[in-house]
């Protein structure tokens, strides 16, 4: 069972990376539509990052691993909040957006410290497509 909670969570982290990315070059390209789907796609993420947590609590994993995994459903559950629910502009205010950006990072370099202790090989997989996210960022960034 805790093979497929991996699998799951390799999965999921793959997702989520590709998605943020599709929400930075959609952004760029000004297409308010597709960055609520990509988005959307993103924060739906907390259900399986959600069942991954319960797996590993369940088969008493190392501790590492279940506050890896809880960093990472807080992120999405605090994007979720701001994004979504409060619908306020966040990034426009450095005493949240700060915060956040920490977060971010967190949650992102949690989901390769728990894939490349799963599955090293898959590790490698959730790395490449942080480097990925980090290129959509960049050119997100860029001046037009």
């Amino acid at each position: 069972m805790t093979k497929l909670i991996d699998l799951v969570f390799i999965c999921s982290s793959v997702i989520l990376n590709i998605s943020v990315s599709l929400v930075y070059v959609v952004t760029k390209l000004g297409d308010m539509a597709l960055t609520q789907v990509f988005g959307g796609i993103a924060v739906s993420m907390i259900v399986p990052f959600t069942v991954t947590l319960l797996g590993y609590v369940r088969a008493r994993e190392k501790k590492r691993i279940i506050i890896s995994n809880g960093i990472v459903l807080f992120y999405l559950l605090l994007e979720l909040l701001l994004d979504y629910v409060l619908k306020i502009p966040f990034r426009e205010i450095l005493a949240i957006h700060v915060p956040y950006i920490v977060v971010f990072y967190a949650a992102l370099f949690s989901m390769m410290a728990v894939s490349f202790e799963k599955n090293k090989k898959m590790g490698y997989v959730v790395i490449a497509t942080f480097w990925i996210l980090i290129g959509c960022l960049i050119y997100n960034l860029l001046p037009t």
